[in-house]
């Protein structure tokens, strides 16, 4: 896998159309690898359209992205999941991979038909904690069998409570039902237990808790089959700096400080083994709610890598190289994404921007980081040779 950062006055790639963007100034990254977004359809396309999601992920710099299944119909089957693959190849700009759901309709009940999913990238029930240990322990033997990936939303629904947000300082200065730790790390925990019973290639999505980077760590020093991706918004962000608006709910939530510092770590040591942006639009209507009555769920494909690079390669925390590999090599090295030929993206580092969701590709505005100043602009997206991005 070629993750190399190229000067754009050298790069071989520009040539023709995008000489012009041959500058010392200029960068070429990779294409950009994202195993977590949501881009609605079928079923929600007031949220997103594969139309919009896909051009959102090539202005973010993405080529590959992969798409959870809390559809309508849910991919549950190979029928229902051929809707799904019909309306990617006649509307993606990207290449756009589907999950084939764990569960029939994702209700935690009734396994879904894995071996009839031939064409499914992975398997999740993403936005539902599988709840059940048996339910949980007859997927991975049937994901071991399949040679697929299990990529686990980890939330029990018992310590939920009604929570809305982090259970921590602003829970309890503003009196909001807050979400403890233990909903996330105490299911990472019992499928560690799992993987070692079945041998299933393991991923947990949107790492967010300090107990749940430990458990991935001693399971990977234990030779465990297992992975995990973060967000941007929980190495960046916390607790202590929300607002009441639905641009600030997510799921997981914000956690503290002491998470946050965490999951940096984590990257570093090699824990984690990719940034995923959980793109997850809703209408405006939808987010404007305030953080108690607004769906968890945020907007990243366009504002990953210029709030990464500003907060974490520019701070000094994280070495730019190991930002596009945790971009790059990470998510498809892990799940046996081969390269996107002739995909690669053009940035303007030196460039300086305030976010403004009324710019993005997306249906979906909401982000915490609106307003927020950021080095880094995608100039161009090339997939498979396509311009498929351009700044106006």
């Amino acid at each position: 896998m070629r993750h190399e950062l190229y000067s754009a006055l050298h790069a071989p790639q520009l040539k023709g159309s995008l000489s012009h963007y041959q500058k010392a100034s200029y960068v070429v990254f990779p294409g950009f690898c994202d195993v977590h977004v949501h881009f609605r359809e079928p079923g929600f396309s007031y949220k997103e359209t594969i139309a919009t999601g896909s051009r959102a992920a090539a202005h973010g710099g993405y080529t590959t992205v992969c798409a959870m299944p809390n559809l309508n119909p849910v991919p549950d089957s190979r029928e229902h999941l051929q809707q799904e693959l019909q309306l990617i190849q006649d509307q993606a700009v990207v290449r756009v991979l589907p999950y084939g759901a764990i569960s029939v309709d994702e209700k935690g009940e009734e396994l879904a038909d894995l071996a009839g999913m031939k064409e499914a990238f992975a398997f999740s029930d993403d936005g539902h904690g599988v709840q059940s240990r048996e339910m949980m322990k007859r997927a991975m033997l049937e994901a071991a069998h399949l040679g697929k990936v299990i990529a686990a939303h980890c939330e029990d629904n018992s310590l939920l409570h009604g929570g809305v947000i982090h259970d921590g300082c602003y829970a309890r200065e503003h009196n909001v039902p807050g979400i403890c730790n233990e909903s996330e790390w105490g299911p990472i925990a019992r499928d560690m237990e799992l993987v070692r019973e079945t041998g299933c290639a393991y991923h947990v999505c949107h790492v967010s808790t300090k107990e749940s980077v430990e458990i991935i760590r001693r399971a990977k020093a234990e030779g465990l089959n297992v992975s995990c991706e973060t967000a941007p918004h929980y190495l960046t962000l916390d607790d202590s700096m929300l607002r009441d608006h639905g641009d600030w709910k997510m799921n997981p939530p914000l956690r503290d400080r002491a998470d946050r510092e965490a999951l940096i770590e984590g990257l570093l040591d090699g824990t984690i083994d990719m940034i995923a942006t959980d793109h997850a639009p809703h209408s405006a209507q939808e987010k404007a709610k305030g953080l108690a009555g607004s769906p968890f769920g945020i907007v990243g494909l366009e504002t990953a890598f210029p709030v990464l690079y500003t907060e974490l390669v520019l701070k000094g925390i994280l070495p730019l190289e190991k930002l596009i590999s945790l971009l790059t090599t990470g998510p498809r090295e892990r799940f046996g994404i081969g390269d996107d030929p002739d995909s690669f993206s053009i940035w303007d580092l030196q460039a300086v921007e305030t976010i403004d969701p009324e710019s993005f590709l997306s249906m979906g505005r909401s982000t915490p980081f609106r307003g927020k100043e950021v080095h880094g602009i995608c100039l161009a997206t090339v997939y498979r040779g396509r311009l498929v991005y351009e700044r106006n």
